[in-house]
């Protein structure tokens, strides 16, 4: 049986995982990496460590598996610059880098103010988290850096790089190039009226350091990535909501143009793996639930997931506190789903959406499912249950290339709410 082998590589964890042809999960692991500093002294990811750890790993696992297919995918809004000898010439800046005010304010004086740049890009302006403005630090405040730049790649696609180049996989390493998912997720990059680069990347010069797109394909934005299994199962409108720190709405059945008033509200639009645009929206929920969770735990002398528990004697605390603090939660979570409910909302606009899916910890939080269903009465509201869908996205991404087999229907996992 032949395998495909994802190397899922996020900010904190580096993970690796082997399907077999029915997409099940014969091999994981994950490993954490030292952070090291840039040559401005901010912490950023060890590139050279993390290379070495794509090598080691690829090198192990093709020799226990019958490996057929290698993809990837990475946290986004990252580049690793190549120079002529194929080799990084700088460091790969992290993205909660700072970005200076002054040439932010340069940046829009010149091609047009925020609110006019992020709409053509259906990017809210988030400083080094568009990465396309790190390319612009580059060339204004590290030139000599950026004369030596041959190649700029997304975080994604260097990791194809390194499999393909380096390590040989790839019998053409030109396929190796550019891909839609990361230059379309709030990078500024992608003039998504006109369905091609922006025209500050061309002014700038900077447009010749993008390989051409592959198609499929090699290495994908990982927010996109999580959404390709609901893709490949349903294909009624549906909306996800992804919820972790972030709760994500993402909508890929709405290709209304992005406004002025939704950009305001953390609403923007990326392109999904068949470059077609998704609606997404989000909100802090996950954080705000952390936090209101915490204050009233330690308001009434609980443990922080005393909302988990059925009755006093499970909390080990006493009847009146355990049920005064279960009305104190019940009363914070109507407010954090109404925040959920309008953030929703937003990136179901006039689309035809019959269904809400919701996948990660939320899912499993009876309180918020439930007032989720009330609020979306015309809806029908699931929790859904994929297995590490980032990777399985990544995978399915390239079915055709490897897998024989037809896709099973049951990769996805709903429990209906009612």
């Amino acid at each position: 049986m032949s395998h495909i082998l994802i190397l899922d590589i996020g900010k904190t964890n580096k993970k690796a995982f082997v399907f077999n042809e029915d997409y099940r999960i014969v091999f994981e692991k994950s490993d954490t990496l030292p952070e090291t500093t840039d040559d401005d002294g901010d912490p950023c990811e060890d590139l050279s460590s993390l290379t070495s750890w794509i090598e080691k790993t690829v090198e192990e696992l093709r020799n226990q598996f019958h490996i057929s297919a290698i993809n990837v995918s990475a946290y986004g809004a990252s580049f690793v610059h190549l120079g002529t000898d194929e080799n990084p010439v700088c460091p790969l800046y992290n993205y909660l880098k700072p970005f200076p005010d002054d040439l932010k304010k340069q940046f829009f004086n010149i091609y047009g103010s925020e609110e006019k740049i992020a709409l053509e890009t259906a990017s809210p302006v988030l400083g080094n988290l568009n990465s396309g403005l790190q390319l612009y630090w580059i060339k204004h405040r590290k030139p000599l850096i950026f004369n030596q730049i041959k190649w700029s790649l997304h975080l994604p696609q260097y990791v194809s790089w390194v499999v393909g180049r380096k390590i040989g996989w790839f019998d053409d390493p030109a396929e190796v190039g550019s891909d839609l998912t990361s230059l379309g997720c709030h990078t500024m990059l992608w003039d998504f009226r006109k369905n091609d680069y922006h025209g500050w990347v061309k002014a700038e010069g900077i447009l010749a350091m993008f390989p051409p797109i592959s198609n499929p394909p090699k290495g994908l934005h990982d927010s996109s990535a999580a959404l390709i299994p609901y893709l490949t199962t349903f294909k009624e409108p549906f909306v996800l909501i992804s919820t972790g720190t972030w709760c994500i709405s993402m909508n890929p059945f709405n290709d209304e143009p992005l406004t002025a008033e939704e950009l305001a509200q953390d609403c923007l639009c990326y392109l999904s793996f068949e470059g077609k645009p998704v609606k997404a929206a989000r909100f802090f929920g996950g954080h705000e639930h952390e936090e209101g969770a915490k204050a009233i735990a330690k308001d009434y002398g609980l443990s922080v997931d005393f909302y988990k528990y059925s009755n006093p004697s499970e909390a080990g605390v006493s009847y009146i506190d355990f049920y005064d603090a279960m009305d104190a939660y019940s009363n914070f979570m109507k407010k954090l789903v109404e925040k959920q409910v309008a953030s929703t909302r937003l990136a179901i606009g006039k689309s035809a959406v019959r269904r809400i899916f919701v996948d990660g910890g939320f899912s499993k939080n009876k309180a918020y499912m439930q007032l989720l269903a009330e609020a979306f009465p015309e809806l029908e509201i699931y929790a859904a249950e994929v297995p590490q869908a980032t990777a399985l996205g990544a995978a399915l991404s390239v079915h055709a290339a490897w897998n024989p087999q037809p896709i099973k229907t049951d990769l996805v996992r709903l429990t209906k709410i009612t």
